[in-house]
């Protein structure tokens, strides 16, 4: 069992990324869904915490951009016992702000959403508590190029990859996700 947060800009390809490489392993949970809920945050945790109690993977799909705020996920994760998979989309803001202009409806946010969250952008590290982390760089309009982290801090040398290393996405083939599955 394994929760996957996504921490990066809006824009930056994270629901593309689900629905190419986890939809069929994982449930999605993202505010973006919740509609007018007087308290996004708190069904978030409720509905992340449903599916882990039901034992299912589950993927988090928002901006998560602080410490602060992947703390209560990371700490929901580990109570049950989860793999802790955080993919850090590379911020690229006029990339972002870009794609975010091709949105309609719902779907496209102010441009000052963008550059807020681009303030707050923390990168993740190890220390948060992620059993494993992975930087996307979006490289085509479904294409990724995803690498083990090599990012601003000391990897442990059991976990170090060779830096910038390009490794295969997560997700071979659809319905295949190469985290071993926790059955405890």
């Amino acid at each position: 069992m394994e929760l996957i947060i996504f921490i990066g800009l809006q824009g930056s390809g994270k629901s593309t990324f689900y629905r190419t490489y986890l939809a069929a392993t994982h449930e999605h949970v993202s505010k973006d869904v919740l509609g007018h809920n007087k308290n996004p945050n708190r069904r978030q945790l409720q509905l992340i915490e449903s599916a882990l109690q039901a034992q299912h993977s589950v993927a988090v799909d928002n901006t998560n951009p602080t410490i602060e705020v992947r703390r209560p996920l990371v700490e929901l994760g580990r109570q049950y016992g989860a793999i802790i998979t955080g993919y850090y989309f590379e911020a690229d803001l006029k990339q972002s702000l870009e794609r975010n202009r091709q949105r309609s409806g719902k779907a496209k946010v102010p441009d000052v959403a963008l550059y807020t969250t681009f303030k707050k952008l923390e990168p993740p590290s190890y220390a948060e508590g992620f059993d494993k982390l992975y930087s996307v760089r979006i490289t085509g309009s479904t294409h990724f190029e995803i690498n083990e982290w090599a990012g601003y801090e000391f990897i442990p040398p059991e976990s170090q990859p060779s830096r910038h290393q390009q490794v295969s996405p997560p997700i071979e083939t659809p319905g295949q996700h190469p985290v071993e599955q926790n059955d405890a």
